[in-house]
């Protein structure tokens, strides 16, 4: 049974940092995402990064703010969000896909979200 189970969620001020994992069992992937759900508006794609770890993708909104990151050896994969802003609120969704890392449709498996919350 594929099972994917976020951390690291909480509330900060804008301009501090988080560091979300999402840790995966049940079998490995050729690549892992995060997207984000804001109150009221539709999931979107954050970040992607593939099994081997060198590749990776971003939503312009996050670049140079976020860094995906994956740990094979512990089934890992981490989302290190620096320059918080209160836009970045969301509930973020861990995925993971069997194929490419560019697609939002193609991640099969899903968890439950974590929410971050950025005050102002």
């Amino acid at each position: 049974q594929v099972q994917l189970v976020e951390s690291g969620g909480g509330l900060v001020q804008a301009g501090g940092s988080l560091r979300l994992s999402c840790t995966a069992s049940g079998r490995t992937f050729s690549g892992m995402g995060w997207f984000r759900q804001a109150p009221g508006k539709d999931r979107e794609f954050v970040a992607a990064v593939t099994w081997s770890g060198h590749s990776t993708h971003y939503a312009n909104s996050v670049k140079g703010r976020f860094t995906i990151s994956r740990d094979n050896t512990k089934n890992t994969a981490y989302l290190q969000m620096n320059s918080l802003k209160p836009e970045d609120t969301a509930v973020y969704y861990c995925a993971a896909t069997h194929m490419g890392i560019n697609i939002p449709n193609d991640y099969t498996y899903w968890g439950q979200g974590t929410q971050v919350t950025v005050s102002s």
